[in-house]
């Protein structure tokens, strides 16, 4: 085994509770059509994230799953009624919607929010391109929350708006989601284009990124190609600003969560030091632990 992990802050995670809330990408009509969808359509509580010793499991990072995107503060209450360890929340907030100062001054009354995503992916430049996105990233470094971003880093022109809010908004953390979509190992030029868009985000100090849903682009991913992308960001960001995460319960697509850090821990040439950081530390600092 590589890496020693023991104490785990997982950074990005997701609870369901179907009889409470919404969940419209889950049911089976709507997209996505994944034919292994039934898999996690279905109830997740706190009891369902369990690690094996030496593991432990010291705190979590929820993040938006589609409770109730009219009113994003019901998920947030129902994780606070029901969770008993440590955690923080990314909340759902429509960063392109004229309700976004008052959703997120709700959110804010919520001891547990530390931030708010909007999925951007293909829509990325245009979101980001919005008149009131600078309103908006203003409102959120006044509330102190972070914006998770998940988008392509192979997206150019989406990745030349991210880096100017960056610039502008310096007090607002941005945590990039799911290593930004790295392409397949084959795909070397657009392997070419995610390093290089990597290296214009790494000039902002207030950048870090998130490595997980590799079971989103392949179920039957490989441990060496995800060690790969852990040393491609720690080169270019440096070590304290990647962070290791499950998306459970995606992962189930691919491995139990237990098996997830497990395979984690024996990743080839990264060092416990490093491994230290990437699950534990700099989860603990970003999302202000």
């Amino acid at each position: 085994m590589t890496g020693v992990l023991h104490k785990i802050i997982d950074p990005h995670l997701h609870l369901f509770n179907l009889q409470q809330g919404d969940y419209a990408w889950l049911k089976p009509q709507n997209p996505p059509f994944w034919p292994d969808k039934q898999l996690i359509n279905k109830n997740f509580f706190e009891t369902n994230i369990l690690l094996q010793s030496p593991n432990q499991l010291s705190g979590f990072v929820h993040i938006e799953a589609g409770f109730d995107n009219q009113q994003p503060w019901r998920e947030i209450d129902w994780l606070q009624q029901h969770c008993t360890l440590p955690f923080k929340s990314v909340a759902f907030a429509d960063i392109t919607a004229t309700t976004f100062a008052e959703h997120i001054n709700q959110l804010k009354q919520r001891t547990s929010v530390v931030g708010i995503r909007h999925i951007l992916d293909e829509q990325a430049e245009q979101i980001l391109n919005s008149e009131l996105i600078h309103r908006h990233f203003a409102l959120l470094a006044e509330m102190e929350f972070s914006f998770d971003a998940q988008l392509p880093l192979a997206d150019d022109q989406a990745i030349e708006q991210l880096v100017a809010l960056a610039n502008k908004h310096k007090t607002v953390r941005v945590i990039i989601n799911h290593a930004g979509w790295p392409p397949a190992h084959n795909d070397v030029h657009r392997q070419e284009k995610w390093k290089l868009n990597l290296q214009k985000l790494a000039k902002c100090e207030n950048i870090a990124i998130k490595l997980s849903g590799w079971e989103m682009s392949n179920r039957t991913w490989q441990p060496q190609q995800v060690a790969i992308v852990i040393q491609n960001c720690i080169a270019i960001l440096g070590d304290t600003r990647v962070m290791l995460a499950s998306n459970f319960p995606l992962c189930l697509f691919s491995m139990p969560y237990a098996d997830l850090w497990n395979t984690y821990a024996a990743l080839p040439k990264i060092s416990s030091q490093y491994f230290e950081k990437i699950t534990f530390r700099n989860a603990k600092n970003w999302y202000k632990f």
